[in-house]
């Protein structure tokens, strides 16, 4: 890495970390991180970048992967996360896994099953986001029936 590129990362890094604070790459987990979650829940899931990333990615997918229909998500129904999985020294990345409705424009509802990576974004700056929406997985890469984010 030049010396250039080290020190442009070195200030988007101290842009984006709050005055005061450090770089902690692992956060306690607290009981109540193993609770259930129900739909009004506050959680990530619902929250309108993760929906947008999702729709977005939907209608890449549709229009690249060979023999999809052509459909877009219209709305997002029954938003909830149904495991929270967070940060330790065994699993050093958190995960919130997401379930949902979504209704298309060909009017059919559909499953979606997603996960949330938290500081897996581009260069670890921001969150991943992964996606399943049940009968679009051609290529088999979530297994059978979306099986792995489920």
């Amino acid at each position: 890495m030049t010396r250039f590129a080290r020190s442009a990362l070195a200030a988007l890094i101290s842009l984006l970390t709050p005055a005061g604070t450090s770089l902690g790459f692992t956060q306690a987990a607290h009981a109540a991180d193993l609770a259930v979650y129900t739909e009004d829940d506050g959680s990530v899931c619902g929250e309108s970048w993760v929906l947008s990333k999702i729709t977005d990615r939907f209608n890449y997918q549709v229009h690249n992967v060979p023999h999809l229909p052509d459909v877009a998500i219209t709305d997002f129904h029954n938003i909830r996360q149904h495991r929270y999985q967070p940060s330790s020294d065994e699993w050093p990345i958190g995960r919130h896994y997401c379930r949902a409705t979504v209704s298309l424009s060909d009017g059919r509802d559909r499953s979606i099953f997603y996960l949330i990576e938290e500081g897996q974004g581009f260069a670890s700056i921001g969150d991943n986001v992964e996606f399943c929406v049940s009968g679009f997985d051609r290529w088999m890469v979530y297994n059978g029936r979306c099986r792995v984010l489920r």
